[in-house]
């Protein structure tokens, strides 16, 4: 109860109305595969395009392990979850070291950068031979920022840190662009740098003394602005570079420092990931100067030593091997995990695969993987896995690959799908089928909700299936929960199957284990406030109110059976599910029950003979 210590009127807000529940989402994806370039370790990141996923973790091109070419399975999935209808994916990239390397050894570096110290380098930031790239550097000049009259000369539109080139002796203001040679190179001897006094009067100094701005000869202090490209592997052009960073200074005082923007990140060793964790490239600078007139000289340096070759190849990065089922689990917390173990880590991830598990070489290893999925699922409860057996499977193998599992939390597709490979060359590949199923999924989820089974539902962005499933061959796949995708003459290329591959007759259809998974998640996240209130009737009476609005709206969108309420769903919760011995342990007990909608799956219509005068009885 509140205080009330003194006259007076108190105004209180209260509420009449049960607290609602949110459903959570069910068409975000969560993918671990190898990639060309991009991270290996911590938090997954969100993918919301094709491109976007391009620029992070390269393209489709193929991977190189050991010199041998192989399928960029993840790229072409998060292009079929796309294509599909899907809108939100979590990539965790896997990643596994050449033999006697390791991630470090696999990013592209420029040693360009020795001629400042040994220990100076441009890096790829993320290992793979996408990290490859050729940076280019140059500068340019503002306008003059001289201004005011001696004695009261003073320069604006500058920073701590900055770097500027002064024109003395009656000289011309120079050109913006900057040159290698002639009258509009740089003059190492007049570039200065930009700090401030107690009086917040700026100062320009270098290894020389302070610039007097009042100088007679003085006639133009213009900044001077590093830009890099990050152009693609083998183009040091800046006209075609697909990413670009401007408005950078060589000076470490200043907060656009090349060396804090495009800064190494190691959260072990303290050091913070850079405001923008997509850019491709980090500076390894070493340590740095202490003195101001020292760091002044190193800006300088840098800045000419950048300018210098003007194009910086990076070399070295490596792909690595074929990952393995330990890579694909991952391990690690926070920002080492990786693989599965880094998807687990985020809450809004609902259907989960491993795009490029099923080529793995070894069937033990694809079943490690599968393995692998089937627990992630199982232990985090609130997911659902996808599976596919390996691009030669016929009708015995993928029998035999769903003979060895067997859980609710997880759904087997067959067969693989064919494509164009990428590069025009009219060539084609065998894709593993996840990430289309996943496209299909959330398209399902977004367009009539998680309650339909995501089945006879067409396939986009492929040319054909690998095999010709026949109906022969589905009435023997589909009861032991293969889902078949089939080609239909008039009706294309198509899910059919809505099986999961659980040996559970009430967990047999995918919907139904999706839509239990879609109503505890939400009552689990929606009930929090629940936690240590009194445990006693009010709360009780607060408890159904909430669990049965919700209910309502879930059957009204057609996802429970039943004409009226009372006939989809219940909720108790009261002295009879609770005993005392419950209530002294500190324990609410609600029971709900739900009738779910179940797919059509075998539709039957019986026709007989009828005459104009029979009757029915």
């Amino acid at each position: 109860m509140p205080e009330y210590l003194a006259p007076g009127v108190f105004v209180e807000e209260t509420s009449y109305r049960a607290k609602s529940i949110e459903g959570v989402a069910t068409s975000t994806a969560g993918f671990a595969g190898q990639a060309r370039f991009g991270p290996v370790t911590g938090l997954p990141t969100l993918i919301t395009s094709f491109e976007e996923y391009r620029r992070i973790y390269g393209d489709d091109a193929e991977l190189l392990f050991n010199g041998v070419p192989t399928t960029n399975h993840l790229a072409h999935a998060v292009r079929l979850f796309f294509e599909n209808g899907g809108k939100r994916v979590y990539v965790a990239r896997v990643f596994r070291p050449a033999a006697g390397s390791s991630v470090a050894d696999s990013r592209g570096v420029s040693a360009a950068l020795s001629v400042l110290g040994s220990d100076r380098f441009i890096r790829a930031r993320f290992p793979g031979r996408a990290g490859n790239r050729v940076i280019a550097a140059r500068a340019t000049r503002s306008g003059n920022l001289l201004i005011g009259t001696a004695p009261n000369r003073t320069v604006t539109g500058l920073r701590r840190g900055d770097l500027v080139e002064v024109v003395t002796g009656g000289g011309a203001v120079k050109d913006r662009t900057i040159t290698s040679t002639g009258a509009q190179a740089i003059t190492a001897g007049n570039l200065y740098a930009v700090s401030f006094d107690v009086a917040g009067r700026p100062l320009l100094s270098n290894a020389g003394g302070p610039l007097d701005l009042n100088s007679a000869g003085l006639t133009a202090v213009q900044k001077v602005n590093l830009d890099l490209s990050v152009g693609p592997n083998g183009d040091g052009s800046t006209g075609t570079s697909s990413d670009l960073v401007q408005r950078l200074s060589s000076h470490p005082d200043s907060d656009r420092f090349i060396g804090s923007v495009l800064r190494h990140e190691d959260p072990a060793a303290g050091i913070e990931p850079p405001a923008d964790r997509t850019q491709a490239i980090y500076f390894d600078l070493g340590n740095l100067p202490s003195t101001s007139a020292d760091r002044t000289s190193f800006a300088r340096d840098l800045l000419l030593a950048l300018l210098a070759q003007g194009s910086y190849p990076l070399t070295g990065g490596s792909d690595g091997l074929e990952a393995d089922p330990n890579a694909f689990s991952g391990s690690g917390v926070g920002h080492t995990a990786s693989g599965l173990t880094a998807l687990a880590e985020n809450e809004d991830i609902a259907i989960v695969a491993a795009p490029g598990s099923a080529a793995l070489s070894s069937a033990d290893e694809r079943q490690a993987v599968r393995d692998a999925l089937i627990s992630h699922c199982e232990n985090l409860r609130y997911r659902f896995a996808l599976l596919a057996g390996p691009a030669s499977a016929d009708q015995a193998v993928i029998r035999e690959v769903k003979g060895k599992h067997d859980s609710k939390y997880a759904a087997l597709y067959y067969p693989w799908l064919v494509a164009n490979a990428p590069g025009g060359s009219r060539e084609t590949m065998l894709l593993s089928p996840e990430g289309a199923v996943a496209g299909i999924y959330a398209r399902s989820d977004i367009e009539r909700g998680v309650h339909k089974a995501p089945a006879n539902e067409t396939v986009r962005g492929i040319l054909r299936f690998s095999r010709n499933v026949t109906k022969g061959e589905q009435e023997v796949l589909n009861p032991e929960g293969i889902n078949c995708l089939r080609f239909f003459e008039g009706r294309g290329y198509r899910v059919w199957g809505a099986r999961t591959i659980s040996s559970d007759p009430e967990w047999i259809y995918v919907n139904v284990r999706r839509l239990f998974i879609y109503l505890e998640h939400s009552i689990d996240r929606s009930t929090q406030w629940a936690v240590f209130e009194p445990n006693n009737e009010e709360l009780w009476l607060k408890i159904r109110l909430t669990i049965e609005g919700f209910l309502y709206d879930v059957w009204r969108s057609g996802a429970l059976m039943g004409s009226k309420p009372d006939q989809a769903f219940f909720v108790r919760c009261d002295r009879t599910t609770m005993s005392q011995s419950d209530l002294d342990n500190g324990r609410l007990i609600c029971l709900i029950g739900v009738a779910p909608t179940k797919p059509a799956e075998f539709v039957i219509f019986r026709i007989g003979q009828w005459t104009a005068d029979a009757s029915i009885i």
